[in-house]
């Protein structure tokens, strides 16, 4: 598997510590998953298709992008590779995945209509009804930010939470 793969799927983990937000755009506290970057990564799709000319290649039709415990699904994902000197040529600017965007851990999920993973920024945008939940907290908005480098996020647009508790008394 090409190692701009191995790297996108290993900045796209978000998890999210929730807490509550009123605001119309609200930081957030990202703990860092570990994952191996080393594991291998499983991509399944109904159709691939690379165009040379647009130095992109799509992956469309129930794509699942996989690597160890960490999923990826969307309707279709596109990788854009960068342009120019033959120093970056080949290597990835960024992916856009579209259409039902599901991040999944074994007890994380981050759903959104779009998603966008820039490479040099280590940025990660969600966009469009976005939802985190971990556990039975649930957290909403219509635009997440993440930097991968910092571990920070922020969510804009009506941000709604609903914590758990822990039961009746």
């Amino acid at each position: 598997m090409p190692p701009f793969l191995r790297m996108a799927l290993a900045a796209l983990v978000v998890l999210v510590v929730p807490m509550p937000l009123w605001a119309q755009g609200s930081g957030v506290a990202l703990s860092g998953l570990k994952q191996d970057a080393g594991l291998p990564v499983e991509i399944a799709a109904d159709q691939l298709s690379v165009e040379q000319a647009t130095g992109t290649a799509t992956f469309s039709g129930k794509v699942v992008i996989a690597q160890g415990a960490l999923k990826l699904s969307a309707d279709k994902v596109v990788v854009v590779y960068l342009a120019g000197e033959s120093g970056t040529k080949g290597k990835i600017d960024r992916l856009l995945a579209s259409g039902n965007v599901l991040l999944v851990t074994a007890s994380e999920a981050a759903e959104a209509d779009e998603a966008v993973y820039s490479v040099a920024t280590a940025q990660i945008v969600m966009t469009g009804d976005v939802v985190l939940t971990q556990g039975g907290n649930a957290l909403s908005g219509q635009k997440l930010t993440v930097n991968l480098n910092d571990g920070t996020a922020v969510v804009e647009g009506r941000v709604t939470t609903t914590l758990q508790t822990g039961g009746a008394p």
